[in-house]
């Protein structure tokens, strides 16, 4: 790749990690090596046999102890979310990877699991040929201004509002 971008892709709909994942196993076709960095998650879902599928050139690392939601974070999950950025920063300027994908890193930072600064330092390091992609709700307006591309996913209508369980292959 010539020029890398910032890429995020946010938003209170469905779609923002297979958004990923997809730009992923297309990098990964076109022979680009990818790392997939996820925040918060912790189980182990479709979307990670799928790539595993591509481990030459994608590799998966979770930084999460699992979804927050309405409590406090733990010291355990701040302290694997830093972990993450600090493996992220290495990476993004190691020269390994093409394409950096921080899954729910924007919830990360709204939930006060890594510090804002230290994202928005790591985007002002980014080499030129690095491509950069941020996922997950409520993305800081510092990290929108310095994209170059945002995806705001909105929700119209979800099956989930009436009960339906996340389902394996579309959901998890």
């Amino acid at each position: 790749m010539r020029k890398g971008y910032i890429q995020v892709y946010t938003g209170n709909g469905k779609g923002k990690t297979t958004a990923a994942v997809g730009l992923a196993v297309r990098a990964a076709g076109a022979g680009l090596r990818v790392l997939f960095a996820q925040f918060i998650k912790k189980r182990r879902c479709s979307e990670h046999k799928a790539l595993e599928r591509f481990s030459d050139l994608i590799t998966v690392r979770q930084y999460g102890t699992g979804f927050i939601r309405g409590r406090r974070p733990s010291r355990a999950a701040r302290s694997l979310s830093e972990k993450g950025l600090e493996d992220a920063r290495e990476e993004v300027v190691s020269g390994q990877y093409d394409i950096v994908i921080l899954d729910e890193i924007n919830v990360a930072i709204n939930r006060g699991l890594i510090d804002l600064e230290d994202v928005i330092s790591m985007l002002d390091s980014k080499p030129p040929n690095v491509e950069l992609v941020l996922t997950g709700r409520y993305a800081h307006s510092r990290i929108i201004r310095k994209a170059d591309l945002v995806t705001e996913m909105k929700k119209v209508k979800h099956y989930m509002d009436k009960g339906v369980k996340a389902r394996i292959g579309i959901e998890k």
